[in-house]
């Protein structure tokens, strides 16, 4: 089984767009101005096409950061995203670290909405 949407809550759109863009080098618009507002967000670096949307609707979307599911982003250089969260105004929770010889490496983070996600790369 694959996963093939995430929706990542966040309190201000624009807020959000900023980091998202700045963190991944990635252009963002917006989609729908809403309710909900919406960006998505590029699949595997290509202008078509996402596999997530930011979203803010905020009667059913709350960011949090300690509860519920992790999303693991696909990241070619860990230590450079590190500081580029923290650049923009985000925090590491979890700095890169091995997860096993055979999965690669990982890094948690909170986005400047307050939700907890993960970065994950083969090197």
């Amino acid at each position: 089984m694959n996963v093939v949407w995430t929706e990542i809550p966040v309190i201000e759109l624009e807020r959000a767009m900023d980091f998202y863009s700045y963190v991944f080098k990635c252009k963002l618009k917006v989609d729908f101005a809403g309710p909900p507002a919406m960006s998505f967000l590029p699949y595997n670096d290509q202008a078509e096409g996402s596999s997530a949307t930011l979203i803010q609707m905020e009667e059913y979307y709350k960011p949090s950061n300690s509860h519920g599911a992790m999303v693991y982003f696909n990241c070619d250089d860990i230590d450079t995203a590190e500081k580029r969260i923290l650049s923009a105004g985000g925090k590491v929770l979890i700095s890169k670290r091995q997860i096993s010889p055979e999965h690669g490496f990982m890094a948690v983070f909170l986005d400047t909405e307050g939700n907890r996600l993960a970065l994950h790369s083969k090197t």
